[in-house]
């Protein structure tokens, strides 16, 4: 019987440079959709996935994330003097009580798997969930529930996936599958950001995974690449090598967010979804003028 995943991490300590200066002072990750900070969509989805422990991998200039998920007497008490208690009520409930944050500095930018492995002393000896916020996946099912269940017939490693656009490879990293006895696809093969006549296929891992614990084992033989980075996808083929790594093509729409315009057009897909605004908002839209 599969083991609960209770623990989901998220490296977050990226410096955001695309979206200079809006990042010059504050992390990328509290970008808002809407009324909510990227790395909230984020947390929301690994909660409604079973995670009971959240990681967060950090750097020096991400102490806001850190405020955002802790609790702000002086807010809440203006909160309730006012009489704005619906406002209370999602500020006090941005993470429920019996969910644990843990925060731990990665100390300097030494790449995904660098990040992933600084979280081996909480994770322990169990599977857990990888969620890179930048990716924001819009779906009925949350996608980390959808890779959980998955996760729960084969009780192996499992890569979130979808396919890309020819001139898109060379920003993901790409997967060679073959559909062992188990009717899964399996990964034989994952080269990180090919050029487009070296890459195996064009199916790209995105910003969700589920490992078990030997990827701990594998991240701390990898040698740092040019760059001085530690990648985790050198990790993974050398964990295909010891046992199933399975590709997961979720249901839903995902938003490069580390973009500009995935970062637009997620805005706009979530306005129009916003209670509170998406009537107006579409009207609004349907009457815009286009820029000469």
């Amino acid at each position: 019987m599969p083991k609960k995943i209770r623990t989901a991490v998220f490296p977050v300590a990226g410096r955001g440079v695309r979206f200079l200066p809006a990042t010059k002072a504050s992390p990328k990750e509290m970008l808002p959709i809407v009324d909510k900070p990227l790395i909230q969509y984020a947390v929301e989805e690994a909660i409604a996935a079973g995670a009971e422990k959240l990681v967060f991998i950090t750097s020096s200039s991400k102490q806001g994330i850190e405020n955002h998920f802790d609790r702000n007497p002086e807010l809440e008490h203006a909160l309730s003097v006012s009489g704005q208690s619906n406002l209370l009520s999602i500020v006090k409930n941005i993470v429920p009580p019996n969910i644990d944050c843990i925060y731990i500095r990665q100390g300097a930018p030494l790449g995904l798997g660098h990040a992933i492995l600084c979280s081996q002393s909480v994770v322990g000896n169990e599977p857990f969930f990888v969620h890179l916020a930048d990716d924001l996946i819009n779906s009925e099912i949350p996608c980390l529930e959808q890779m959980r269940k998955y996760f729960e017939l084969y009780n192996s490693s499992l890569l979130g996936v979808e396919h890309v656009h020819d001139e898109d490879i060379h920003r993901y990293g790409i997967v060679a599958t073959e559909v062992d006895s188990s009717g899964a696809s399996r990964v034989t093969k994952i080269v990180e950001k090919p050029a487009l006549k070296d890459a195996p296929s064009n199916l790209a891992v995105v910003g969700r995974y589920i490992f078990t614990p030997e990827i701990f084992k594998k991240l701390s033989l990898v040698k740092f690449s040019i760059g001085n980075e530690l990648q985790l996808t050198d990790a993974i083929s050398r964990l295909i090598n010891d046992e199933p790594v399975y590709v997961f093509p979720f249901d839903g729409t995902r938003y490069d967010c580390g973009s500009k315009l995935g970062y637009l057009k997620a805005m706009v897909q979530y306005g129009l979804e916003h209670a509170e605004i998406g009537v107006k908002f579409s009207e609004y839209l349907k009457n815009i003028r286009k820029p000469k």
